[in-house]
């Protein structure tokens, strides 16, 4: 539609809204409560049943002395009929010059058209809020993805599908907290703007807080303010909350997204496998109702099946790196096993540090094949400065990553109580600037930390999973876009 037919639309919506208030009739300013939904009307159906509905018109069909409309809410549809001899002259007039998009308010009796349709006979209805701008043109589907992200309302208004999504992740965001709690988990609330961002090796928003006259930094994890928690004697501790990284955009990746961090006093990263197998396996029953999850295409056909059954595969790094790169890999010199990398099209910089040049080969050519759940298991001590050496192998931690549809769901680890040796590591990891090093955390962890298990878990990502998104932003409300007006 042109802006030029967009804004005929509006001056026709403005003068209906002006003959609705030279009438007495402010569509802004009545009030009514409805008694039910349209979910809950349908199926307590029975016939000459009264009931008080409210929704917005999604269709409008005129017969002249009688018309239907399609009214709609959060849990669906039904249909409304109106008839000129019920309602009278000046009120039936008033309804057939009711929009699409309009909110009404209606009362009436249970029945069923002809054609089956359970609908309700109209006694009477009121205005609740007139659409000055016409509904999508398509009610089944926005196309243009740039609409779809930036007025994800008119996304939802137009697509059942999508409201579907975001049903369903509030529902898995409850059953999370429902599991956690019944395992004697506490939530807790932890600070967004820090002093020194810690918990993860990732590029910091910056904030000025003008009091203080000082920069706090946007949290990029959650875990060191949790872990002070485990000193000061709270045992079983976890947060969901926002997170946020000044890095690129892409289908896994928006700058702020929504993580889960639970650490157990006592634990260790196998507590937190079970912890994390159980909770999704818990989640995806109570959600969806099965354990084999279908991602399809946009035609309904099947392209991904993910089997949650447990238990889920458990695989060494070092080994599953042999496995898919090359025996040899760790036997060849750091020089030849950059090389090897490039040739296998992994991206690595310059700088990068011989594990680091591992760890992009694993990124870009072992993790995106591990559709089924796997516990990918003690990795390089340099890749996580946090979590304790293995009993046996001082060249890896004690960690796993679980990776699942291609991606990382959650690492978890035994979590470093040393604070001689984790202050050695957090060094190491600054590269000696000493600003980056949060003195407050190795102070709290002196006066004692019990061991623990501790993981994270990328909400995001479970959703996309869970609920066959192929993109983070269609898992999220409002994904980050760059700003469409000037500022």
């Amino acid at each position: 539609m042109s802006m030029d037919e967009t804004n005929a639309l509006i001056e026709q919506r403005k003068a209906k809204l002006a003959a609705l208030r030279a009438k007495g009739i402010d569509p802004f300013r009545n009030k009514f409560t409805p008694a039910e939904s349209c979910a809950e009307a349908r199926a307590a159906y029975s016939e000459g049943r009264e009931v008080a509905l409210a929704g917005r018109i999604t269709a409008h069909r005129d017969m002249g002395k009688s018309q239907f409309i399609d009214i709609k809410d959060q849990s669906g549809r039904i249909q409304v009929y109106a008839q000129k001899q019920t309602l009278g002259d000046e009120q039936f007039e008033i309804f057939k010059h009711l929009d699409l998009g309009d909110f009404i308010g209606v009362r009436g009796t249970m029945f069923t058209t002809r054609t089956g349709e359970i609908s309700v006979k109209l006694t009477w209805f009121v205005v609740l809020g007139k659409a000055l701008r016409p509904p999508p043109a398509k009610w089944h589907g926005l196309e243009d993805t740039e609409i779809r992200y930036r007025q994800r309302y008119l996304d939802l208004m137009s697509s059942d599908e999508v409201k579907r999504v975001f049903l369903k992740r509030s529902e898995i965001i409850r059953e999370i907290r429902n599991f956690l709690h019944a395992r004697g988990y506490l939530e807790v609330e932890t600070p967004m703007m820090q002093a020194i961002p810690g918990g993860a090796a990732a590029q910091p928003f910056v904030t000025h807080h003008k009091a203080l006259g000082c920069n706090f930094y946007l949290r990029i994890a959650l875990e060191l303010y949790l872990k002070r928690l485990l000193v000061g004697g709270m045992d079983r501790v976890f947060e969901i909350g926002r997170n946020f990284r000044n890095e690129g955009l892409s289908r896994k990746h928006n700058p702020e997204f929504t993580m889960l961090e639970a650490y157990q006093a006592y634990g260790d990263y196998e507590t937190m496998m079970e912890l994390v197998q159980s909770m999704i396996c818990h989640v995806a029953k109570k959600v969806l109702g099965t354990l084999v999850v279908e991602h399809k295409d946009e035609q309904g056909k099947v392209t991904r099946t993910i089997d949650l059954t447990p238990p889920w595969r458990q695989v060494k790094y070092k080994d599953i790196v042999k496995e898919r790169a090359a025996t040899d890999w760790f036997q060849i010199t750091p020089t030849e096993r950059r090389e090897r990398a490039i040739k296998l099209g992994a991206e690595i910089d310059s700088e990068y540090e011989d594990f680091e040049v591992t760890q992009a080969v694993f990124e870009k050519l072992i993790e995106p094949t591990l559709i089924n759940p796997t516990f990918v298991t003690h990795a390089p001590k340099e890749l996580i400065p946090l979590a304790k050496l293995s009993p046996g192998d001082a060249a890896t931690v004690e960690v796993f990553e679980c990776c699942i549809n291609g991606q990382e769901i959650a690492p978890a680890y035994t979590e470093q109580n040393d604070p001689i040796e984790q202050r050695e590591r957090l060094e190491h990891q600054a590269g000696g600037e000493q600003q980056k090093l949060d003195e407050d955390f190795l102070v709290a962890l002196e006066h004692g930390m019990p061991p623990a298990g501790g993981m994270g878990m990328g909400i995001d990502r479970l959703c996309m999973t869970l609920l066959g998104q192929e993109s983070i932003r269609d898992v999220i409300l409002f994904p980050q876009l760059k700003p469409k007006y000037p500022v």
